[in-house]
């Protein structure tokens, strides 16, 4: 009884430890509210008992996943109107809530939890001085999966979060969407914007499809950059791709980083695969110039994928593989250069 109470106490211990090195860790990253969301997604689950996190804004009526882990990222860029969900129904009561079986529960919508694969979940207001900015959600595909260690850890970290998202916009909405929806290395669209957009797009060509295309590009060699000339020249890479990149779709296209040496643009215009193409012939054109820093001159160089609305699927998921296919194809086939 002795040892086992014992047991209990030192895992307790470094949970709190480990929380407490994820808080510092959150405060040192101040106003950037883009890394604070992808830092708690990532870190929260290996908290708690939960499978993956979630965290959503509130935009206008709407609630919008901005972050998410341990589940499909299809998820992300995902609006659910705010009255009428679970996640509203948290906001709008600013308390925690809690469901042990998605299946049973009338306030939650079904479906949408089929989709994520989701059966139990504790959701929280991310409410600071008495306003609700949005919630953080811990998930599982169990049932009955949480316990009360759980409640009070997510309470604490949804404070947190709350606090430094009225830190970071000074209750100033449109700077919250811009420091939840930017990339602080590039200044490109996030990830989370790109398939925020993404999905706004599929789901106004459900009654009638209207084209557009999807390029993804993966940066060749910025490992070998990071190990020869440090991880300094590395970002420096990274930022003047991102510059050459911006330069050729039309303004109203979305560029976005969407992962560590990858980008992505949304083209809101393609009047046929060919116009994908073009566009991606001229990335690669434009990205391979070369390229100097400090003493140092590199080349840079990448690879691209293309996939067209709605030849190549009607769901995010469908045009992302195509896309990322045929750039995977293209860069094992040839270590640069666009897809055919």
């Amino acid at each position: 009884m002795k040892h086992a109470r014992e047991f209990r106490l030192a895992i307790a211990s470094k949970t709190l430890l480990r929380i407490i090195r994820l808080q510092t860790e959150i405060v040192k990253l101040g106003i950037d509210l883009a890394r604070v969301t992808a830092t708690v997604v990532d870190r929260l689950p290996s908290l708690t008992n939960a499978e993956g996190a979630i965290l959503e804004y509130a935009e206008d009526n709407e609630m919008v996943t901005r972050g998410v882990s341990g589940f499909p990222e299809s998820l992300l860029g995902l609006r659910v109107q705010r009255y009428g969900s679970f996640s509203g129904l948290c906001a709008s009561q600013n308390r925690i809530l809690r469901t042990d079986d998605s299946e049973m529960d009338p306030r939650v919508d079904r479906e949408w939890c089929r989709t994520a694969g989701i059966r139990s979940m504790l959701v929280a207001p991310l409410n600071h001085n008495g306003t609700v900015v949005g919630v953080l959600k811990i998930a599982s595909t169990r049932t009955q999966a949480f316990k009360p260690q759980d409640r009070h850890i997510l309470k604490m970290m949804s404070g947190l979060i709350a606090a430094t998202t009225h830190n970071a916009v000074r209750a100033q909405s449109d700077e919250l969407y811009v420091r939840a929806t930017s990339d602080s290395l590039t200044g490109l669209a996030n990830r989370a914007l790109f398939f925020d957009r993404l999905h706004q797009r599929i789901s106004t060509g459900r009654r009638q499809p209207i084209p557009f295309g999807i390029l993804t590009i993966d940066m060749d060699g910025l490992k070998s950059i990071n190990d020869r000339y440090g991880h300094r020249a590395g970002d420096a890479a990274i930022r003047e791709t991102a510059l050459r990149i911006r330069r050729i779709p039309r303004k109203e296209d979305t560029v976005a980083r969407i992962g560590g040496d990858e980008f992505g643009i949304l083209m809101e215009h393609a009047h046929g695969r060919v116009d994908v193409d073009a566009v991606a012939k001229r990335l690669l054109e434009e990205i391979r110039s070369p390229f100097k820093f400090e003493e140092f001159v590199f080349r840079l160089s990448a690879s691209v994928g293309t996939a067209y609305y709605p030849d190549d699927g009607r769901d995010m998921d469908s045009l992302m593989d195509v896309a990322d296919c045929s750039m995977y194809e293209v860069k094992r086939g040839t270590g640069m250069g666009a897809a055919k």
